[in-house]
């Protein structure tokens, strides 16, 4: 899990200078073409198969799952290219704070009174984190990064969803990376396109490698370790943004806001130990 969280923080770096000619459709979109070829491939291998393995009858609820995890990861790409990375990164993980309401409102589930004292502490770091940010007058990044961690949690509620109705995880990642893939070319031929130069492919492909890697040892943590330890692990992605932040971009970023950060990882790691975590990053 330490691993997949210095890579999925690796991600935002690279996301982050990308966003510098790219748009956060067109990122989405070399960030889910090489995972979706990955899974393929990988399926393909292993099954002797080519298109078997993916047939499904739960079609709407994987498009359900699949919209919420493409403009998850829309809105947290914007995100990461106008804000603070330690500050978009924890905004994103804010899911399972939405989560514990999603589940008690969408699945029945009860939730004690740790949890929703959790949940409130996480938010007031929300507010805490976000004082400084919109004093920056950098408002709609901010909210685009809390909706990301929303549109995530909505992400959770549908895996889950498909957990129950049998669906595997490698089919549930296929066919969010095969949406993310044909919506974010859709989307990016609809605006501006911006033609890849032989120096932007490293960087393209880096952030397609580092977020593949980063789901496949994410999904090994889940098999062969506890699962509370590593949904607490997972929090240690915001330590490695913070320190990538200040250490690649010179961020500094005031102490209330630090303070909030503190605030909304203990949060999640209390919330994430009251409930059973899914065993796939949703983004």
């Amino acid at each position: 899990m330490v691993v997949a969280a210095a890579l999925f923080a690796a991600m935002g770096v690279l996301v982050k200078l990308a966003a510098l000619r790219f748009s956060s459709a067109e990122l989405v979109f070399y960030r889910s073409i090489f995972g979706l070829v990955s899974i393929w491939l990988v399926v393909a291998l292993r099954t002797g198969r080519t298109l078997a393995p993916f047939a499904t009858r739960h079609v709407a609820a994987h498009l359900w799952r699949g919209l919420a995890g493409f403009f998850a990861l829309l809105l947290f790409f914007h995100a990461i290219g106008r804000l603070p990375l330690a500050a978009a990164v924890t905004l994103n993980y804010t899911a399972p704070l939405f989560l514990a309401g999603l589940t008690a409102y969408g699945l029945g589930e009860r939730h004690g009174r740790g949890l929703l004292a959790a949940v409130a502490v996480g938010f007031a770091g929300v507010v805490l984190l976000l004082r400084p940010v919109l004093d920056g007058r950098d408002a709609l990044p901010a909210a685009a990064g809390l909706a990301s961690g929303f549109l995530a949690a909505l992400a959770y509620l549908n895996v889950r969803r498909l957990g129950r109705l049998g669906e595997p995880e490698w089919r549930v990642v296929f066919y969010f990376t095969l949406l993310s893939t044909v919506l974010g070319f859709v989307w990016m031929l609809a605006s501006t396109w911006h033609a890849p130069r032989l120096r932007d492919l490293p960087e393209l492909f880096a952030i397609g490698l580092t977020a593949t890697l980063a789901q496949l040892a994410l999904t090994r943590a889940y098999h062969r370790g506890r699962t509370l330890t590593v949904g607490a692990l997972a929090y240690s992605t915001v330590a490695f943004a913070a320190v990538y932040g200040v250490a690649l971009f010179d961020e500094r970023l005031p102490p209330a806001a630090w303070a909030g950060i503190a605030l909304i990882v203990l949060a999640g790691v209390v919330a994430v130990r009251a409930s059973s975590p899914p065993a796939a990053n949703p983004l």
